[in-house]
This record gives structure tokens, C-alpha cells and sequence, in this order.
């Protein structure tokens, strides 16, 4: 991965994502796709960016800037939006840290876009290009829909349902999902989309 990569993806995720409170890695493929993780597996990954202290996070998380690739997809975030009913301000906290805002990110698992979905997510809602910005966000904006009605409007168990599966919400009764993946996601999209509010 060349400097000048490393230093755009060092300043999107400082000024895109939720105050770090894990090591974040990347990883370019031979199709020039950037991996982004907090887990990395396999070989290839470098250290981006290292967790900061509990006092730094405090104060970074007061003011969360939006960077250009934020903007670059505001208008169609309030598009899906008005289309949808899910809030613009929700959204966008879940594509930060989803994605930051990347629509070519590919996790580890195979979740692909700004929305980061999975396969089958996508197939329930009629994407057929998850890496095509609109098709992605209207189908990770219906399925946060459809998981509020699913869990009655409870943020919480949304967010952890789009994030280990709605079934996993389900076996647990109902409550977030002790994985430490869900245990570090939920938190920092609530952080986020409070501080859009």
C-alpha cells in the first residue's frame, strides 16, 4: 500500500469514524479494493491507525467532522431517506462506521458497500450491485427499517441485529448479543448518530 493511500485512509478514519477504541487495519487487494477491520485475518493487513486514550476519544467524540466522502453522498442519503423513513442522521452514523463512507469497502466476511451488506441481506432486498452507492444504501435503509419494526423501534437492538443478525438478537432474548464485535458496534453508532442529532 503506497504512502499516499495510507495517509487518505489515516484521515478519513480519524475524521470519519467513532472514537477509536480499537486498532484499525487495511488491507489493498489485487483488484485495488481497500480492507478496512478492527480483526484482521489473514496476511497483508498493516496497521492504519492505533486506539487512542480514554481522554482523547472523550473530546474527539464531541465533534465528529464530515469529510468529502461524507458529503459526496449526502444527497442521495437524504434521497433514501425521504424514500424510506429511516433518518438521514441514522444512517449516516451506521455508514461511518460501516464503511466510512467507502462504497467499494469488502470486509473480511464478505459485507460489501457503504452499507455493508452481506449477500443474502442483499438479495432480500433487490441489490444487485452491493458496490453501487444507491442500490446499496436503499437496501441497508430498508433493512434498518424492517429492524425497527422487527425489535419496536428499540435503536439498540437494531443496531446489534444489522450488525451479528437479527436471528442472534432473537436467541439471545431479545437483548444485544455478547460478541465483542456487537459490544464495540452498537456504542459507537449511538455515539455517532447523537452526535448528528
Amino acid at each position: 500500500m503506497n504512502r499516499r493511500t495510507k495517509l487518505i485512509l489515516s484521515l478519513c478514519c480519524l475524521l470519519c469514524a467513532a472514537p477509536a477504541q480499537a486498532d484499525i487495519y487495511a488491507r489493498e487487494d489485487g483488484e485495488g479494493t481497500l480492507h478496512l477491520t478492527d480483526a484482521p485475518v489473514g496476511d497483508g493487513y498493516e496497521l492504519l491507525l492505533e486506539s487512542r486514550s480514554a481522554g482523547a476519544q472523550a473530546s474527539a467524540g464531541r465533534a465528529i467532522a464530515r469529510p468529502a466522502a461524507a458529503a459526496a453522498h449526502q444527497q442521495r442519503i437524504a434521497r433514501v431517506a425521504d424514500r424510506t423513513g429511516v433518518e438521514a442522521g441514522l444512517l449516516n452514523a451506521v455508514i461511518a462506521v460501516e464503511s466510512a463512507y467507502n462504497p467499494k469497502a469488502l470486509s473480511p466476511k464478505g459485507a460489501a458497500g457503504l452499507m455493508q451488506l452481506m449477500p443474502a441481506t442483499a438479495r432480500r432486498y433487490g441489490v444487485t450491485d452491493r458496490f453501487d452507492p444507491d442500490q446499496n444504501l436503499l437496501g441497508g435503509a430498508l433493512y434498518l427499517r424492517d429492524l425497527m419494526a422487527r425489535f419496536d423501534n428499540q435503536l439498540e437492538l437494531a443496531l446489534a441485529a444489522y450488525n451479528a443478525g437479527e436471528g442472534a438478537v432473537e436467541r439471545h432474548g431479545r437483548r444485544v448479543p455478547p460478541f465483542a464485535e456487537t459490544l464495540r458496534y452498537v456504542p459507537k453508532v449511538l455515539d455517532h448518530y447523537r452526535s448528528l442529532r
